[in-house]
C-alpha cells in the first residue's frame, strides 16, 4: 500500500446520497457532452478478452491480469481487460467507422498488481475512446486541439455542476498548458519523475505532459512506462490537475496518437517485445489494414473526485480497501462507500 494522505481538517461537504447524486449528474452529462464534442458514437465494450488475441493493454508491461478459463472454451486462456487500448481500434475497422468518426464506451477493469492510495484503486472505471484521423494528422497540433476540447467538456461540466452544488464544487483552473518530458527533465534533473509532475502541475495548474514512453536524454530512462503497441511515444501524454485538497497533481486522462506501423516496429524494438509481431492485431496494424487513430482514456472516478473535491476515490466508487486504509478514513470523516 502507498502513502495515505489524510487532509487536515477534511469536510466531506456532501452527504453520501448527495454524493451518490453529484456522481450520477457528472458521469451522464459529462459522457453525452464529451461523445458529441469529438463525435463519439457511444458502444458497447468487453470486460475480457482472450489473451492468444493480444488484444489486453499491457500498462508497463509487470501486472499481471486477472485471468481464468471457461467450460466451453478448455484450453483458452481469458484475461480480464486492464484498458481497451487495441481492442477499440479493431472496433473501428469492424463496425465501419469512418473518416473523423469515433467510438466511446464505459470501460471497468481489474487491476490487481495497483498499489493503493487517494488515487488509485483495483477497480478502474473509466470512458475509453477512440477516433478515426488522416495519416497526416499524426501530428502535434493534433493532439493539442484533441486535448484542449477534453478540456473544454471538462469545465462546462464544472459549471454545470457549480449550479446545483455551489459550496462542494472544487474549482479548476481556465486554461490548460502543455510542456514535454524531456523539458521536465532539463528543468528538474535531480527530481524523479513524478515529482516533476507534481511541480509542474502545481506551477500551471492543468497541463498536458507530452512524450511519455520513450528514454529520456539526461537519465536514459522513460518518464514514465507506456505499452509499445498502442500510443505513439512522441504523440502522447497525460492530462493532469494541481489538486490542493492533497497538495498532489491528479491525472485525469492517458491518451495519444496510436502507432503507425513503423512506430509500433520501432517500440516493440525498443521494449524487446518484437514477439507480439506475431499476434492477431499486431499482424493487422503492421500490415496496414488498421485505420490511423486517436484516443485514450478518461477516468470516471477520478474526474468525480477532482469535480467534487474528495480526498479519497473510494468516497465516489465502490471497490476493496485494506482495514488499516477504512479505520485512517473513517477517523478523518473520510466516507468510503
Amino acid at each position: 500500500m502507498a502513502d495515505l494522505i489524510i487532509p487536515k481538517d477534511y469536510d466531506p461537504k456532501l452527504s453520501i446520497r448527495d454524493t451518490e447524486a453529484a456522481i450520477r449528474f457528472i458521469r451522464e452529462n459529462f459522457q453525452d457532452e464529451f461523445g458529441q464534442e469529438l463525435h463519439l458514437q457511444r458502444m458497447s465494450a468487453p470486460m475480457f478478452v482472450e489473451k492468444s488475441t493480444g488484444l489486453n493493454d499491457n500498462l508497463n508491461g509487470v501486472e499481471k491480469p486477472v485471468s481464468f478459463d471457461m467450460k466451453d472454451m478448455p484450453g483458452d486462456t481469458i484475461e480480464v481487460v486492464h484498458s481497451l487500448a487495441k481492442w477499440k481500434r479493431l472496433a473501428l475497422k469492424k463496425y465501419g467507422f469512418g473518416m473523423h468518426e469515433g467510438l466511446y464506451t464505459n470501460m471497468n477493469a481489474i487491476r490487481k498488481d495497483e498499489d493503493l492510495d487517494n488515487f488509485h484503486s483495483i477497480y478502474v472505471d473509466q470512458w475509453d475512446w477512440e477516433k478515426i484521423i488522416a495519416k497526416e494528422e499524426r501530428t502535434e497540433e493534433t493532439l493539442k486541439s484533441t486535448v484542449r476540447q477534453i478540456f473544454k467538456v471538462i469545465k462546462r461540466i464544472e459549471k454545470e455542476l457549480w449550479y446545483l452544488y455551489p459550496d462542494a464544487v472544487y474549482q479548476l483552473p481556465d486554461e490548460i498548458h502543455f510542456v514535454t518530458t524531456q523539458e521536465l527533465e532539463d528543468r528538474w534533473p535531480d527530481l524523479t519523475p513524478m515529482e516533476r509532475e507534481d511541480k509542474i502541475a502545481k506551477e500551471m495548474g492543468a497541463v498536458f505532459v507530452m512524450k511519455i514512453g520513450d528514454k529520456l536524454k539526461r537519465s536514459g530512462k522513460p518518464h514514465d512506462g507506456r505499452a509499445p503497441d498502442y500510443d505513439d511515444w512522441s504523440l502522447n501524454g497525460d492530462i493532469i490537475f494541481w489538486y490542493e485538497p492533497l497538495q498532489k497533481k491528479l491525472e485525469i486522462s492517458s491518451m495519444g496518437i496510436r502507432v503507425s506501423p513503423e512506430s509500433m516496429k520501432y517500440q516493440l524494438e525498443q521494449a524487446g517485445a518484437t514477439d507480439r509481431e506475431k499476434l492477431p492485431f499486431h499482424k493487422m496494424l503492421l500490415n496496414g489494414e488498421l485505420p490511423y487513430t486517436i484516443g485514450g482514456g478518461i477516468g470516471q472516478s477520478r474526474l468525480c473526485m477532482l469535480l467534487l473535491g474528495k480526498a479519497h476515490v473510494g468516497e465516489v466508487q465502490a471497490s476493496i480497501w485494506p482495514e488499516d486504509m477504512l479505520k485512517k478514513c473513517e477517523a478523518a470523516h473520510i466516507q468510503i462507500l
